[in-house]
């Protein structure tokens, strides 16, 4: 629904004209659930934690970003990208170490695995 409020314009930066719609609200839920489970589990204390908020955090501000592409263009959304694949890898792996111990950390691991698999479809639509 959010990404039929965008106005025509803001799908001109050079290569979003290939990028669905659809991809797109993906990629925007899959950092919000990831910011939701990244928040959660960095409560349970665990060595995770700090992972778990600066993912949250990045999570956040790629989403955020993606709402508001005005003044955006193609190498900043792409560095944005990779740094929210970057993060979100390392939080996976961080709470993938403790995913048998702590159900919490596996639903971060997973919820870190989906936004980076959002995150990259985004990023390979447009490369090409």
């Amino acid at each position: 629904m959010m990404m039929d409020a965008m106005s025509e314009d803001m799908m001109a930066m050079d290569g979003m004209a290939a990028v669905d719609m659809a991809m797109m609200q993906a990629c925007m839920d899959a950092c919000a659930a990831c910011e939701q489970a990244c928040t959660v589990c960095s409560t349970q204390l665990m060595d995770c934690a700090p992972a778990c908020m600066n993912c949250a955090d990045m999570c956040h501000t790629m989403m955020r970003s993606m709402l508001r592409m005005q003044g955006m263009t193609a190498p900043v959304m792409m560095a944005m990208l990779d740094a929210c694949i970057a993060m979100c890898q390392m939080c996976e792996d961080e709470c993938r170490a403790h995913a048998d111990e702590s159900p919490v950390c596996a639903m971060c691991a997973d919820a870190c695995r989906a936004c980076m698999d959002a995150c990259m479809a985004v990023k390979e639509v447009m490369m090409a």
